[in-house]
């Protein structure tokens, strides 16, 4: 009797220790997660001031385009070519690689998305993109940025699996019955395989943290997320309630 009682004090403690185990690590992830949410919520912080900072920069450079080709007209008078090329090399520089592409009157969201489909043309992919923001909205501006954001460095990322002519890009977000709409359609050579309703590439690392990310900030509003791979084309739907 003795012997049993033993036994199963030992069965009970080998459960409490495995049971214990699985508590000890479920908070470990939790903690990583949490860390690793906090730190890349602290980078993208960080980079949207600083597009926020060189689209106001440039923003104010058209507003006194006026001023600025007055001054060169004075160097060119005076036939002083050495300083009107400086100007102009300044002016440059300011100007930096951010076209104004959006100007839907959300600030932030201005910033990441001439940021973000700057860069897709200036490494040759053929971009279609058109974004109405309303002012209100109940995503706050971090969150929207993070799916809009992660979208398109995924959609950047799928584009360069395939040949230069086939990369194409295409961006729309708008309001949709009482929904914020976003929709990005981009080429890509991956196949992706379906794991526990969620997309994941083969290629992990930074893409499936992007993947986890947009999926949170869906989850965090109560919105609909869809993705479709199609043969050489990829496709993410999302609605987030306004």
């Amino acid at each position: 009797m003795r012997m049993e009682i033993i036994g199963l004090a030992a069965v009970a403690m080998l459960l409490l220790l495995v049971i214990i185990g699985f508590v000890i690590r479920a908070i470990m992830q939790r903690q990583y997660e949490k860390a690793l949410i906090d730190y890349q919520n602290k980078i993208l912080s960080q980079e949207m001031d600083e597009v926020r900072s060189i689209y106001m920069t440039m923003r104010g450079w058209r507003h006194d385009y006026h001023n600025h080709m007055q001054s060169v007209k004075a160097y060119l008078a005076k036939d002083n070519i050495t300083e009107a090329k400086g100007y102009l090399n300044r002016l440059e520089e300011d100007l930096a690689d951010i076209r104004l592409l959006f100007d839907t009157g959300n600030l932030n969201v201005d910033a990441i998305l001439n940021a973000k489909i700057s860069l897709a043309l200036e490494n040759g992919i053929r971009c279609d993109y058109k974004a109405v923001i309303p002012k209100e909205l109940s995503v706050s501006d971090i969150d929207l940025c993070v799916v809009i954001g992660n979208l398109i460095d995924n959609a950047v990322e799928a584009c360069r699996t395939v040949k230069k002519e086939e990369q194409f890009l295409r961006l729309y977000i708008a309001p949709l019955k009482q929904q914020l709409y976003i929709t990005v359609t981009n080429a890509t050579s991956e196949v992706v395989r379906k794991l526990d309703e969620e997309y994941i590439s083969k290629k992990r690392g930074d893409h499936g943290h992007g993947l986890k990310r947009i999926n949170n900030v869906v989850k965090k509003y109560d919105g609909y997320i869809n993705r479709k791979n199609e043969p050489g084309v990829f496709v993410t739907e999302i609605m987030l309630p306004l």
